[in-house]
C-alpha cells in the first residue's frame, strides 16, 4: 500500500506544478497586456504625429479685380483659412483667418472696417492687432504681392 500511495502522490505532483506554471504565465500575459494597453495611448499622446502636409509658403488668393474696395475674401492657405482685405484706399492686406482665441474663422465687417470673430465678439483692426474681446494676440499677417497689372493681377500671399 505504501508504494501505491507514493506513486499516486508522485503522479499528482507534476500535474499541480504544470497548472501552477500555466496560471503564472496567464497572469504575466495579462499584466503585460494591461501595461501595454495603458502605455501605448500615453505614448501616442506625448509624441506628436508628423505633419502630412508640406509647409505652405505662398498661394494665389484670387484676382485683384474680383476684390472691390472695402471688401474681403477668404482663401485657403495650406490647410488653414486666410483672409485678404482690400481697404477703402485700394491697399490689399492679408492675414490668417484663424482667431487667436479659440481658432474660429474671422470675417471682415465693411461697416466698421474691422476683422471680427463671431465666436466671442473679438475684433481686430486692419493691421491685425486686437481691438477688443478675448483674443490674446494679433492675427498673423502675410505679405501680399500683385503679379500682373490691373484687374487681371493675381493676389499672391506669402508668409512674412
Amino acid at each position: 500500500m505504501i508504494t501505491a500511495d507514493t506513486s499516486t502522490r508522485a503522479a499528482a505532483a507534476p500535474a499541480d506544478f504544470d497548472r501552477r506554471r500555466f496560471l503564472d504565465a496567464l497572469l504575466a500575459v495579462g499584466f503585460v497586456s494591461t501595461a501595454a494597453a495603458i502605455a501605448y495611448p500615453v505614448a501616442r499622446f506625448l509624441v506628436p504625429p508628423a505633419s502630412g502636409e508640406p509647409a505652405t509658403q505662398s498661394v494665389v488668393a484670387g484676382r485683384a479685380g474680383s476684390l472691390k474696395p472695402n471688401s474681403a475674401a477668404i482663401f485657403k492657405f495650406g490647410s488653414r483659412p486666410g483672409i485678404v482685405v482690400r481697404t477703402r484706399d485700394g491697399e490689399v492686406r492679408a492675414f490668417s483667418a484663424v482667431c487667436t482665441h479659440l481658432d474660429c474663422t474671422v470675417q471682415f465687417k465693411s461697416d466698421t472696417t474691422q476683422l471680427w470673430c463671431a465666436c466671442h465678439n473679438g475684433t481686430y483692426d486692419l493691421g491685425g492687432n486686437v481691438v477688443s474681446g478675448p483674443p490674446p494676440r494679433a492675427l498673423e499677417q502675410f505679405t501680399v504681392h500683385l503679379r500682373g497689372e490691373g484687374d487681371d493681377a493675381d493676389i499672391v500671399v506669402s508668409r512674412a
